[in-house]
């Protein structure tokens, strides 16, 4: 396959472009043999208005920590490598300068010229604390119908 040098106007695109999951009540699995233990389910993603543009989303928690969790969303090119655009991680670790806090990892032009993942870049966010709520953020930064997470209540100050 082929390695694709996408721009940030085309990862844009493709973040912007709607999207629905084509198998909502996918079951989730045990991963007992990876340390930690995690439950991981795999969700079917195409294009809106062009089935053939395809698209996966992965939901995976560790079964003793909660804050240990992601969700992320793949794109599938026809004939090209595919590349993952956005992970979405909960508060289990350290990020270079983010230091157990929620992280948000987005595809990058920059990151792919440079050879790296391209979604090696994170940026903190405070959006969500549990894989529900970060899901609810994925479905919605990227336009994806189809499936239901509900987004976590903001935390009240006493």
């Amino acid at each position: 396959m082929n390695s694709v040098l996408y721009t940030d106007d085309q990862i844009a695109a493709l973040k912007a472009m709607p999207k629905r999951v084509t198998n909502p009540s996918a079951r989730w699995q045990d991963k007992p043999r990876a340390a930690p233990t995690h439950r991981q389910r795999n969700l079917q993603v195409v294009a809106a208005e062009d089935l053939d543009v395809l698209f996966a989303i992965y939901q995976r928690q560790n079964t003793t920590d909660a804050a240990d969790f992601s969700c992320g969303i793949r794109y599938y090119p026809l004939g090209a490598t595919p590349i993952m655009l956005a992970r979405y991680n909960g508060p289990s670790h350290i990020h270079h300068d983010i230091v157990y806090r929620a992280h948000i990892h987005q595809a990058t032009e920059g990151a792919i010229a440079a050879g790296r993942r391209p979604e090696s870049n994170a940026s903190e966010t405070d959006r969500y604390t549990t894989l529900e709520g970060a899901t609810a953020c994925l479905l919605e930064d990227y336009n994806v119908a189809g499936l239901s997470a509900r987004h976590d209540h903001p935390r009240l100050i006493p």
